[in-house]
């Protein structure tokens, strides 16, 4: 379950508000909101890859409730999806034309329809690599056994990145599709201006937090401590980076 970002905010304020040490403002919260987000997202990775050097030195709890590296795996479980890719002709590649945004990719599947048709993983490699593959008919690619790498393009429309993915595979599918993680959407703190001008929370056209709700804490905390540079309050601070030392100390122990 996604974390509620007016729950979050109305809680800091509270916080920062309790001994009148300041105000954060719906824009400043949602850009704060969305580094939070992020930097607890990237944080999955290396967490991720510690615990599971515990797991190769049987060092690691495997109890079915109690699991690091399980856990981890869990909360990015909602940012999985396959992929449908559609091929640009003026690139002679496959591109993603949606809005979210690609972080990682794994498992590229080309699909060759005929008789028979054959739904192949595809090997990807680095362009120097495929150079060399697709030119060699010793290791040339097949139908069964493509090869593919990534590079990018500048084409997209305006609600997608600049630098659109391109995913270029030999021999030529008929359709494409990937299992890919995503970035979470930035949240947002949406409002009306009241009548004594006052911000009124839109909840029909926020964003909430795409993390586990298990974050929420995280989530509070580290956006505290944020807050504290933009009031210029050491304290804020200095509390918020303890308590996010000692999360992460009962996390990982």
């Amino acid at each position: 379950m996604a974390v509620n970002i007016n729950d979050v905010y109305q809680t800091v304020l509270y916080i920062i508000n309790k001994e009148q040490r300041g105000y954060v403002t719906p824009a400043e919260f949602n850009s704060l909101a969305a580094q939070v987000q992020d930097e607890i997202f990237q944080s999955y990775f290396p967490d991720g890859n510690q615990v599971n050097r515990q797991i190769q030195n049987n060092t690691q709890n495997d109890t079915e409730f109690f699991n690091i590296f399980d856990n981890i795996s869990y909360k990015l479980y909602p940012f999985q999806k396959d992929l449908t890719f559609t091929f640009n002709t003026a690139n002679q590649g496959w591109i993603f034309l949606e809005t979210d945004t690609i972080h990682k990719t794994g498992d590229v599947v080309s699909t060759y329809t005929g008789n028979p048709t054959y739904n192949s993983i595809t090997q990807v490699y680095s362009k120097k690599d495929y150079n060399k593959i697709t030119r060699s008919k010793l290791t040339a690619p097949t139908k069964q056994f493509p090869a593919a790498f990534e590079t990018s393009t500048n084409i997209g429309t305006s609600t997608q990145a600049p630098n659109q993915f391109l995913l270029k595979i030999s021999p030529l599918p008929s359709s494409v599709s990937i299992n890919c993680l995503l970035r979470p959407s930035s949240p947002n703190w949406t409002f009306t201006i009241g009548s004594l001008g006052q911000y009124i929370f839109n909840e029909q056209f926020a964003t909430n937090f795409q993390l586990d709700n298990s974050e929420r804490t995280s989530l509070i905390v580290n956006i505290l401590k944020y807050c504290g540079i933009i009031i210029n309050d050491p304290t804020v601070i200095q509390i918020a980076e303890q308590e996010a030392q000692q999360t992460s100390i009962n996390e990982k122990s």
